[in-house]
């Protein structure tokens, strides 16, 4: 008995049959060979792009009820030339979750309108990576968490400066506890990176920078994203707390942009007189 083809399998069968349609042996690299009756690819041809059988994989393009690894997805995203957009929504169809974080990203990679938009702000924004990488900041940034712009690209991490910098230790409010809590959200994207060689070589040089870090990872605590409060001691201009709330940015990679707003009271009196300076903080 033919076991009834699910609505979500459904979707995907027809997902595939459209991306495989619009591609032609040329677009991948293969021979053209003689005229065909319909448009696109043959299945054997996807097949033998992504490294399986034909077989094997006509019952996925059909929808069948078989189960497939995130490597082969890769692959089949790749034989099929799409965009992060649709690989996140093959990945979503096919394993009813968003694909394995990856931190690749470069700072073209912020459009922009969207640094217009941040360097607009009359706070601290910045926009960081799946991997914590600070990618994008304002002036306000700069002179109230520091002056991301000094240090190299590779030390522009939160993590890292979190458990490796003086200066960002000093400028957090009970340091262990916000150190813990920033651990354990990273543990959730670490966990979604799946292996990603960028995510354990971060985590490595981070065993062998800080002994707290060392101490704390193995424990496997997990905190899920979301808003806050934050109590930010600047050097100059004493304590300034801040209500701050993440945002997903709409963009090839997965950002999350972080923006910070100052409680009514003395604190704002005081985030005044920092952006009035306009001395940049460093992060030495």
């Amino acid at each position: 008995m033919v076991q009834a083809v699910s609505d979500e399998r459904q979707d995907l069968a027809a997902f595939l049959r459209s991306r495989r349609s619009r591609l032609g042996p040329l677009d991948v690299g293969l021979p053209a060979g003689p005229r065909r009756r319909t448009p696109g690819l043959r299945r054997e041809e996807v097949a033998q792009l992504a490294g399986v059988g034909i077989t094997w994989y006509t019952w996925f393009e059909q929808g069948r009820d078989i189960r497939v690894s995130a490597h082969f997805l890769e692959n089949l995203a790749r034989a099929l030339r799409l965009d992060a957009v649709e690989r996140a929504h093959l990945f979503t169809l096919a394993h009813g979750r968003l694909p394995p974080l990856s931190p690749a990203i470069d700072l073209q990679s912020v459009t922009p309108n969207l640094q217009h938009m941040i360097d607009a702000h009359p706070y601290p924004v910045y926009v960081k990576t799946a991997r914590w990488d600070v990618v994008a900041w304002n002036r306000p940034a700069t002179c109230l968490i520091g002056d991301y712009a000094s240090l190299a690209v590779e030390s522009r991490n939160i993590l890292w400066m979190m458990f490796t910098a003086p200066a960002y230790r000093r400028l957090t409010r009970d340091w262990e506890k916000a150190a813990r809590r920033v651990l354990a959200r990273f543990r959730v994207n670490y966990g979604r990176a799946a292996g990603d060689p960028a995510f354990q070589q971060l985590v490595a040089d981070l065993n062998a920078a800080s002994p707290e870090f060392q101490r704390w990872w193995p424990q496997q605590d997990l905190l899920g994203q979301g808003e806050g409060v934050k109590v930010l001691c600047h050097p100059r201009h004493g304590e300034i707390e801040f209500e701050h709330t993440a945002f997903t940015v709409d963009a090839p990679a997965e950002l999350r942009m972080i923006a910070y707003t100052p409680l009514p009271g003395a604190g704002a009196r005081r985030l005044q007189k920092v952006l009035a300076d306009d001395v940049p903080l460093s992060l030495d």
